[in-house]
Parts: structure tokens; C-alpha cells; sequence
């Protein structure tokens, strides 16, 4: 469950602040990930570099590249990781639709990154027994083939594989 703290966020700073910064994030990130953005810092370094001998590869000049790629790391980690948790949970909203929507899914799954570490072991294990179970029983029978049937779920039917030839 998210610290309230964090849900009541929007509303203290102001919902127009927040999404501001939040768009502002998204373009940074977004913008940062191009490889214009590499050629420019690539290009700041050879002009840093440069200006060595004009400072006399000086403790001030070394100072300025610290510095300055101190402060863009420190800012970049805010602006990565906000983006990352709207991406995260953009996809966990998607998953979670898609077990609600599908029949035979089990909408206990929802909402399951809320759960404890422990909680999620014993979920996992129970998965890893079902997938040893299934495996098993598809090593005796033959190889499967999976058919997508019309409407919205998947049927597996046993066939006899039939290689084609190569």
C-alpha cells in the first residue's frame, strides 16, 4: 500500500504543480534518451577538455566537470525514477485489466504488487508447482500446440507434432 503521504501529495502541492512537473519529467527523460542528448555531452566534455591547457589543468578546472555532472546526476535520478514509477504502474494497471478481464483468471492476482515479501514467496511457489505440474503432464502426453480461438481466451489442445522439413 503507497504512505499516505505520497497519495495526499497532488492535493498539498497543487494538482497543476504536480502535473507540471510530472510532464516536465517525461520530456526530460524522454529528451535525455536520444542520442542528440549523447553528442551533446560528448561534446561538452571535449570543450571541457579542451579548455585544460587555458586553465592550466587547474584544480578549478577539474572542479567545473565534477561539479556540473554531480548536479545533472543527482537531478536525472528524480526525473528517471518518476518517470519509471508512472511507466511501472501504467503496466500494472494494464495486467491487472487484463486478469479481470480474462474468465479464467484468478482476481486474487489483482493488485498483488501490495503484497508482502512473504505473501509473494508463497504465491510464486505455488506458481513454480503449478508450472512443474503442467510440464510434466505435457512431457507425457506429446508436444502441445496452442490454438487461438475466437473471442477472448486461449485453448491448448494436444496434436502430434509434425516437424516440417527443413
Amino acid at each position: 500500500m503507497k504512505p499516505p503521504v505520497f497519495t495526499k501529495l497532488p492535493r498539498l502541492v497543487g494538482v497543476r504543480l504536480f502535473g507540471g512537473f510530472q510532464k516536465f519529467a517525461r520530456m526530460v527523460v524522454r529528451k535525455s534518451g536520444h542520442p542528440l542528448a549523447f553528442c551533446f555531452a560528448l561534446a561538452l566534455i571535449l570543450i571541457w577538455l579542451l579548455t585544460g591547457p587555458l586553465f592550466r589543468f587547474g584544480n578549478t578546472w577539474l572542479l567545473v566537470i565534477d561539479s556540473v555532472s554531480n548536479i545533472i546526476t543527482f537531478l536525472m535520478i528524480f526525473l528517471i525514477h518518476n518517470a519509471h514509477n508512472r511507466e511501472s504502474e501504467a503496466v500494472q494497471l494494464k495486467l491487472d485489466e487484463l486478469i479481470r478481464a480474462t474468465k479464467t483468471a484468478h482476481n486474487s492476482l489483482l493488485d498483488i504488487e501490495e503484497l508482502s515479501e512473504a505473501e509473494l514467496d508463497k504465491i510464486k511457489a505455488r506458481f513454480e508447482r503449478l508450472a512443474r505440474t503442467a510440464r510434466a503432464e505435457t512431457d507425457a502426453a506429446g508436444p502441445v500446440e496452442t490454438i487461438r480461438r475466437e473471442g477472448r481466451e486461449d485453448a491448448t489442445t494436444v496434436a502430434p507434432f509434425k516437424p516440417t522439413p527443413p
